[in-house]
């Protein structure tokens, strides 16, 4: 899902190294982006997914050939580790907390990964709220690999991407943010995601500059 407003930044080859980035594919589940998952039970149209879903694997072929660590992150909740804070923000809505809750529910169908898959030398990381670095390993884990700066793709843009964004700058991490290879279900939150990253804590770029810098390596 590419946006034509927003600016690119261009890259240098060497921030895009093997030895100090890291590919981070966000939140393409069965329940975010499956016709069968629980949004598209719920009726929102996961084909608006597919065009960031292709260049997302694009990324991750050239990111392994590379040498380039790839990191999958999946949302994955369970009764005991439910916020009572979004509940009742759910609630003073007029929405139902546990309906909403039932989405990538541990050890159901919905919390697995899907069209973009990970392999055993991947690095995993299942998160319990929005943010990749919320109280999981991932932080520890990017220092012992000397891991330096992130290229994030996944969905959706303006909630768990731009969360996890914003967290990685906050620990001193480079972000470059692909901008082809995020999505949301809506183009106006996506565009708006997209402009307020590069406005603070992230640079802009698209699939096409970043394989053809791995391509190279």
């Amino acid at each position: 899902m590419a946006s034509n407003a927003v600016a690119l930044t261009p890259l240098k080859s060497d921030w895009l190294s093997a030895e100090r980035a890291a590919l981070c594919v966000i939140d393409v589940q069965r329940d975010f982006a499956s016709p069968d998952g629980l949004l598209g039970q719920y009726g929102l149209d996961m084909t608006r997914l597919t065009p960031a879903i292709e260049k997302m694997n694009v990324l991750v072929q050239h990111a392994r050939r590379a040498g380039v660590p790839v990191v999958f992150v999946g949302l994955q909740t369970a009764p005991e580790t439910d916020s009572a804070a979004w509940s009742e923000w759910m609630a003073r809505q007029g929405k139902d907390p546990e309906a909403e809750q039932a989405i990538c529910r541990k050890d159901t169908p919905g919390e697995a990964f899907y069209a973009v898959l990970p392999e055993s030398s991947d690095k995993i990381v299942m998160k319990t709220r929005y943010s990749a670095f919320w109280q999981t390993d991932l932080n520890e884990w990017l220092q012992t690999q000397g891991i330096d700066t992130l290229v994030v793709t996944g969905i959706t843009t303006e909630c768990c991407v731009e969360s996890t964004v914003r967290d990685a700058f906050h620990h001193d991490y480079q972000v470059l943010v692909v901008s082809d290879a995020c999505a949301a279900y809506e183009e106006d939150l996506h565009t708006a995601s997209l402009r307020a990253m590069a406005l603070s804590f992230a640079l802009l770029t698209d699939t096409q500059s970043v394989t053809a810098i791995w391509g190279t390596q």
